[in-house]
């Protein structure tokens, strides 16, 4: 039901020109609509209000609602978009913690794109964490590869945690983790992502790619980004991502966002940091 004030909302779902909005922790969704000025206005992305966008929201004379403005973000990711009439796609805003999805098998998680992931979060000011699912296996099958992720990432400071939406390994330290969090899931289509969502809590029940091989159980099937309650927090579920494109990022200041470099950079001269014209 549609207040007769304006209020603030947060948006939890977004399908193109369609809105989701709830006042959080509150979790009773409204649908809205946004003004079309707000929509184009000096926008070079093709989604200017993004899942976790803080906004302002009217009463419309029709008994709707209608998106009328946009609070500054704390943060955001964002990434180059397939669209190439715009040049960036915001995934999501105002994340307490980003946890990249990842497999080393069932499909692999390229690490480039691990790197690109990390890198964005470190623009933006996200935290992120690194989910290892289906580590059941993996400890199984490709033991080295998964001791040698870990060293990697865990060496320049992020956690890595080891889960199985399958089993429930490392089910209950991340409910805790997320308790109170506006979390953002993502990854690359097939790490499941949706399968721990509704492992984390049973009362959903994310749509998972009907596929009888174990190795391939939790292709993705999310086709919106979508924000749900979740065991006390609020997780952020989003479409798999094929790539990650760096934006608004210049070539002398991507060493600012690996931290494994940035430590040396005051040692180094400026041709180690870049050296190609």
């Amino acid at each position: 039901m549609v207040q007769q004030q304006g209020f603030c909302a947060t948006v939890i779902k977004h399908t193109g020109s369609h809105y989701l909005v709830s006042r959080l922790p509150q979790w009773e969704p409204v649908s809205c609509t946004v003004r079309g000025k707000i929509r184009l206005k000096g926008s070079r992305t093709t989604n200017p209000i993004a899942v976790g966008d803080l906004v302002d929201v009217e009463p419309a004379a029709d008994g709707t609602a209608v998106i009328t403005g946009i609070a500054p973000r704390k943060n955001y990711i964002i990434r180059r978009a397939t669209n190439l009439s715009r040049q960036s796609h915001v995934i999501a805003a105002n994340i307490d913690c980003a946890y990249l999805v990842l497999t080393l098998k069932y499909p692999q998680t390229p690490l480039e794109f691990v790197d690109r992931f990390l890198a964005t979060c470190e623009a933006y000011s996200v935290p992120a964490v690194l989910l290892l699912n289906k580590s059941d296996i993996l400890r199984d099958e490709v033991p080295e590869a998964l001791a040698r992720c870990r060293e990697i990432y865990e060496g320049v400071g992020y956690k890595v945690w080891e889960v199985s939406a399958l089993t429930g390994e490392g089910m209950e330290a991340l409910r805790e983790a997320i308790r109170g969090q506006v979390a953002l899931f993502s990854g690359v289509s097939g790490v499941g992502k949706s399968s721990i969502i509704n492992t984390l809590d049973p009362q959903f029940s994310l749509r998972t790619g009907e596929i009888s091989d174990y190795h391939l159980k939790g292709k993705h099937t999310t086709t919106f980004y979508e924000m749900f309650p979740v065991a006390g927090g609020f997780v952020i579920d989003s479409p798999g991502i094929k790539g990650f494109g760096l934006v608004d990022v210049a070539r002398e200041e991507v060493y600012h966002f690996f931290p494994e470099l940035f430590k040396y950079a005051e040692a180094l001269p400026v041709s180690a940091l870049y050296p190609y014209p």
